[in-house]
């Protein structure tokens, strides 16, 4: 019986883990918020109605 070679396999590297992947799964899921431009803008209006019965 012959012995067989000794093969090094090589693996290609890993990619590098995108760092938003993580934020994202921690997230509630189907969980909708405001984005922060509407509730400022929903702040404006607001704070301009005010100023205008005053």
């Amino acid at each position: 019986m012959t012995s067989a070679r000794k093969i090094k396999l090589k693996l290609p590297a890993p990619k590098p883990r995108n760092p938003l992947v993580m934020a994202a799964l921690q997230r509630k899921a189907g969980s909708h918020r405001k984005s922060q431009a509407s509730i400022r803008r929903d702040e404006k209006i607001a704070l301009e109605k005010q100023l205008k019965e005053s």
